[in-house]
């Protein structure tokens, strides 16, 4: 296996998150298909789906440090982040299968998308 592949799925994944936000914060979708239906008004959601839509900002940019420098002293800090990834996402996931069936008909099938790759980066032999 190859860890662009790995990186590619990452970018995908990241992609379709930060799709998902902008399209709650533009009321495209409704506040009340996510977070488990659980927010009571849109102002209440909209700093969740902010905060989530950096968070994978900052995830995307990551990945993209992993697919394009192959440095030695990096390695143990890039794992160390992608289990880390790894625990959030699983987390998310499971989280999806408790929530609207939006959340567990779509936001399921991205995070497992997430967990996947970055457990991918995470375990892939990187040819450093």
């Amino acid at each position: 296996m190859n860890i662009k592949t790995a990186v590619f799925m990452g970018i995908i994944f990241y992609s379709l998150t930060i799709l998902i936000h902008f399209l709650i914060i533009s009321k495209s979708i409704p506040f009340t298909w996510v977070n488990g239906g659980r927010s009571e008004s849109f102002a209440e959601q909209l700093p969740i789906s902010v905060v989530n839509t950096v968070i994978s900002i900052i995830g995307m940019v990551f990945t993209l440090f992993v697919g394009k420098f192959k440095l030695n002293k990096y390695k143990r800090g890039i794992t160390l982040i992608c289990w880390f990834f790894v625990a959030l996402w699983s987390f998310g996931f499971i989280q999806q299968l408790f929530g609207t069936p939006f959340e567990k008909m779509v936001c399921s099938i991205v995070l497992l998308l997430g967990v996947i790759s970055h457990l991918r980066m995470a375990i892939e032999k990187k040819e450093m």
